[in-house]
This record gives C-alpha cells, structure tokens and sequence, in this order.
C-alpha cells in the first residue's frame, strides 16, 4: 500500500520532458529515492543534534528557564496594571462627557 503511495504522489509531480528516456524512468524509484532523502535527513539531524551540538548543563538550564518564567510573569503583570491604569482613566475621563 505505501508503494502505492508514494507512486501516486511522484506521478502527480511528474514532469514530463519532450526528450526521449528524460522524465519518466521510474516513477517508484524516484519517489523513493525522495523518501529516502527525507528519511537520511531526519536521521542525520537528530545525529548532529545529539553528537555536534553544544548543550548547556541540565542544571543551567533549569535556572535560565525559571528565570524566564518569574520575568514572564512580571511583564504580564505590569502589561495587565498600566492597561487597568488606561482604561480607568480613559473610563473618568469619558464620564465627563
């Protein structure tokens, strides 16, 4: 069934060349072969995640990420007050009239 597939997908996208041999050799291999790109991709971006990037300390990262989450909560707190400080004076001020 994934055969079908994925053969279904390559004929869709087919482009067809007005060269004799050119465009159409093998619909299945060349979906496959797509396939396979994305598959070694994949498998190759989680080897460089794992082997070649730099992480910090767990530790490290537990502190950073608390100390984003207290800032966080701080600017929502000052957003929420000087809106409350607006729309009560805009609220008196639109009392006058």
């Amino acid at each position: 069934m994934e055969h079908l597939i994925f053969t279904g997908v390559a004929q869709l996208v087919e482009h067809w060349s007005p060269k004799p041999g050119v465009g159409s050799s093998s619909l299945s291999a060349r979906a496959k072969f797509k396939e396979m790109n994305l598959v070694n991709y994949i498998k190759d971006s989680f080897e460089e995640l794992r082997n070649k990037v730099s992480w910090i300390p767990w530790e490290e990262a537990q502190k950073s990420t608390v100390v984003v989450a207290v800032f966080t909560i701080l600017f929502a707190l000052a957003v929420f007050l000087v809106d409350k400080v607006f729309q009560t004076g805009l609220g008196e001020y639109f009392k006058l009239f």
